[in-house]
């Protein structure tokens, strides 16, 4: 079964500085902080990709500068799916978690 994105709501950034001193906007940051965005289906996805990645770049198939990147998105790739929060997907509004 493959999970569909649903959207969360877009996090409102205080226009004045001293609305930080409001507890409504840190609630709101720490449920988009906090909460969990990915869905099991993408976390698999993102390891498998990460794995390619490395072995690609271990094996000397990718190499220089293109290498390194994959090299780093692969960490990014697998940081992301440990801790099941993509910060891109938390700016964006969009979870891939079943509801």
């Amino acid at each position: 079964m493959v999970e569909t994105p649903h959207r969360m709501p877009a996090l409102q950034l205080p226009d004045c500085p001293h609305c930080m001193d409001d507890p409504t906007f840190f609630n709101q940051l720490n449920f988009y902080i906090m909460t969990k965005n990915m869905g099991s289906t993408d976390r698999i996805i993102r390891l498998i990709v990460a794995a390619v990645a490395a072995v690609l770049y271990f094996t000397d198939t990718l190499t220089g500068t293109l290498g390194i990147v994959a090299l780093v998105v692969a960490a990014i790739f697998t940081l992301t799916s440990v801790i099941s929060f993509c910060p891109l997907y938390a700016i964006a509004g969009v979870s891939t978690c079943k509801r």
